[in-house]
């Protein structure tokens, strides 16, 4: 579908109330209405209309009348699209298998606008300081699940993408020229994997392979992540690669059965 739209048949008051879901993060699981407006540029009249809906709705709570918070209830939202993914429910036997031979953690992703977005992991070890699990968004310049996934697309998406995301240093390690992200994602395509080392967080090294339907199209990404203090970058090419190869083939092969 086009991403372009008709100012006319633009619902402002949808995006409004998508944005103020949005807002709500580990950093600020409670907000004020006053926070809320602030958060997401409107009046306070604006937020307390959109909150109250919510509210109505099942989809924020309040205990008190002045902090609101999300409730259960937004996992729906995103559940529809999970259960939607068969290869995200055959993938985790798989991942779980692959994480207990190489004992690391290992995850799939899939491509949302400039994010990476988690639909499977299988923790062993805590090596970031945000919680990662199923939903969690990370920038996709920064890790190599998304330069995977950046991969799988044309040149000119791929330029068009990063010029609009406007990299930012999230550690001395992170590339953000814009060139320089191309010339890394070419050669992945080229490799078949991604090493980021350090990039996002300092101490996090990881690699990642593409997955591929039956069409050859790259529909998701597999990593493998591990504390840069335990696991050198030989270790994750001499070590850990093969496994991830070996990972990726029989989860495309359950895949192309479908």
């Amino acid at each position: 579908m086009d991403s372009t739209i008709k100012k006319s048949d633009f619902v402002q008051s949808l995006e409004k109330g998508l944005k103020v879901i949005s807002t709500f993060d580990s950093d600020n699981p409670k907000m004020t209405l006053t926070e809320v407006a602030k958060r997401v540029d409107l009046t306070r009249a604006n937020a307390r209309r959109i909150l109250l809906t919510l509210q109505y709705l099942g989809f924020v709570q309040t205990e008190d009348g002045k902090q609101f918070s999300l409730s259960p209830k937004v996992l729906s939202l995103g559940y529809s699209y999970l259960s939607a993914l068969p290869f995200q429910e055959l993938a985790k036997p798989y991942l779980k298998a692959l994480a207990e031979e190489v004992n690391e953690s290992c995850s799939m992703s899939v491509l949302d606008a400039n994010d990476i977005v988690y639909v499977a992991r299988v923790q062993t070890n805590r090596i970031m300081t945000i919680s990662l699990g199923v939903g969690t968004r990370l920038p996709v310049y920064a890790t190599s699940m998304g330069r995977v996934l950046l991969a799988g697309l044309p040149d000119e998406e791929v330029q068009k993408l990063l010029k609009e995301m406007k990299p930012q240093q999230l550690t001395p390690n992170t590339i953000i020229d814009i060139d320089q992200l191309i010339k890394r994602i070419q050669l992945v395509r080229e490799r078949g994997w991604a090493l980021a080392d350090q990039e996002l967080e300092i101490g996090v090294r990881s690699i990642a392979c593409p997955v591929k339907d039956k069409n050859g199209l790259t529909i998701s990404a597999l990593n493998i992540s591990g504390h840069a203090s335990r696991v050198s970058k030989d270790e994750m090419l001499e070590k850990f690669l093969p496994h991830l190869k070996s990972t990726v083939v029989q989860i495309e092969n359950a895949i192309h059965k479908l």
